[in-house]
């Protein structure tokens, strides 16, 4: 493709890097119907440099973030060298984030910290007791990990990966549970143990989530990796309020500018180092195959230097 094939837009952009992200792997596999058109550049976030720009807001070497508003599903999205976006979509980069820690972040690290602003938000606090973080070695959970335990919580890494558990606990989790440690009962109310928990697997974990909560704990949903049904009863909602908070990132421009302010500043992670692997474009295949088999830690990120 040359510039003049791609989706419209006031803002061409040399994109540096671009993560990828299960719903990106979906759509290059045929696994889901998200893409819109034919033929599409997939990639549903990128990080980059401004080439050219008809919107006074933006100018040659502005460094910026794209992502969400139908990217890699109904416009041509990261997997590119070039893009070109509507003016609207295009986020300055922060000051204290690189391009590079940027993309590694990506659509995951604005779907953590959302899920943390809407729990604290929700009365979540560290001195109220411990945080799950279900699915823990995901690209978004990853990155939950890391901001939670800076924010001073006590967090319960739960994961599938028993060999992950040095990860986890480098990126902060003080404890690393197994699937195996949930119980099959399912009665209406467990033994509440839980402040806050954040789910990315859905199913039937997500219902002994709810079951286990403390009073007025708070769980944010943002993924359905094992379902998108699970049993539920109305008990742990009107005996100990607790809250399910869902997690759309799709949010209007100004609320996802002010959260990647956060990311640069208070809710910014330590670890993105270790967290992300950056991979070449010809690797971007087998990098589909391997988060759909549930073989990939943390995020991977296009690097097009390498």
């Amino acid at each position: 493709m040359n510039v003049d094939e791609l989706d419209a837009g006031d803002v061409v952009v040399r994109i540096a890097y671009a993560s990828i992200n299960y719903k990106d792997a979906l759509t290059a596999r045929g696994k889901a119907k998200i893409a819109m058109k034919f033929p599409l550049v997939v990639g549903i976030d990128l990080a980059g440099v401004v080439e050219e720009s008809s919107d006074a807001r933006f100018s040659k070497g502005d460094e910026v973030i794209v992502h969400s508003f139908g990217l890699g599903a109904e416009h041509d999205g990261g997997y590119a060298e070039v893009g070109r976006f509507p003016a609207d979509w295009v986020i300055p980069l922060p000051k204290g984030l690189s391009l590079f820690e940027a993309s590694a972040l990506g659509v995951a690290g604005n779907t953590a910290a959302w899920a943390i602003d809407l729990m604290e938000l929700n009365g979540l606090a560290p001195q109220k007791g411990k945080v799950l973080v279900n699915g823990a070695t995901g690209g978004v959970a990853s990155i939950a990990i890391d901001i939670l335990a800076q924010r001073g919580y006590h967090v319960v890494a739960m994961s599938g990966k028993a060999s992950q558990a040095d990860y986890l606990k480098s990126l902060g989790a003080k404890d690393v549970i197994g699937r195996a440690d949930v119980p099959e009962r399912q009665r209406p109310l467990e033994d509440p143990q839980w402040a806050g928990a954040m789910d990315s697997v859905g199913g039937a974990q997500l219902g002994w989530l709810i079951r286990r909560m403390r009073r007025d704990g708070v769980i944010a949903a943002f993924g359905n990796a094992s379902g998108a049904a699970f049993d539920g009863n109305v008990l742990p909602f009107i005996l100990r309020g607790v809250r399910l908070l869902g997690v759309n990132v799709n949010n209007p421009y100004e609320t996802m500018a002010r959260l990647w302010q956060r990311l640069a500043t208070d809710l910014r992670p330590k670890h993105l180092d270790h967290i992300a692997r950056r991979i070449r474009f010809d690797q971007l295949e087998g990098a589909f195959d391997d988060l759909l088999a549930a073989k990939v830690t943390g995020r991977q990120v296009v690097d097009f230097s390498l």
